[in-house]
């Protein structure tokens, strides 16, 4: 802790006192629960924006989703690319885990379940789109991040667990 007053005569004791107002400051903006919502729902945007696009009705696939699973997405794995073996069914997994996961994010249910679903997809879409790797490290990011501190204060994970366990952790 930086001391309170600062001592003319003693720069770097100024400094040291404005750089850690400033701290304070930006640390009273980024209150976790708030960084936590957010990053929930900044997460589950791109998911979401994709998996709306593979249905053209309730577990309907479009047939768009289908041909990209069957002629354009492949892994890139040592030997590949390859396509995937049956891409009806990958098409079909795909599309309800982009629906699912999101939903489940910004809801904070099952968060840390969704942010590892929302994970595993990420790498399956880098083995997929290789050179994606830039936005698909966020999305990994964010991901770990909700994985790892939970879902915060503003979510349906909160609420049950303060309910249940009395407990506000979370």
């Amino acid at each position: 802790m930086v001391d309170q007053h600062a001592v003319p005569g003693e720069p770097l004791r100024t400094v040291a006192l404005l750089a850690d107002k400033a701290s304070r400051l930006v640390q009273s903006v980024a209150v976790p629960s708030l960084v936590q919502l957010v990053m929930r729902v900044a997460l589950a945007v791109p998911f979401w924006r994709s998996g709306i696009l593979k249905w053209n009705g309730f577990l309907k696939l479009s047939d768009t989703a289908v041909t990209l699973f069957t002629d354009e997405f492949m892994l890139h794995l040592p030997g590949g690319p390859y396509h995937y073996p049956i891409p009806a069914v990958i098409a079909f997994m795909s599309g309800c885990g982009e629906i699912t996961f999101p939903v489940l994010l910004v809801l904070g249910f099952a968060t840390r379940f969704a942010g590892l679903g929302l994970l595993f997809m990420t790498a399956i879409v880098e083995l997929t789109v290789p050179d994606g790797w830039p936005i698909h490290i966020t999305w990994a990011a964010m991901a770990l991040g909700i994985m790892a501190w939970g879902p915060g204060r503003v979510s349906v994970d909160y609420w049950i667990r303060e309910a249940v366990f009395g407990t506000r952790k979370c």
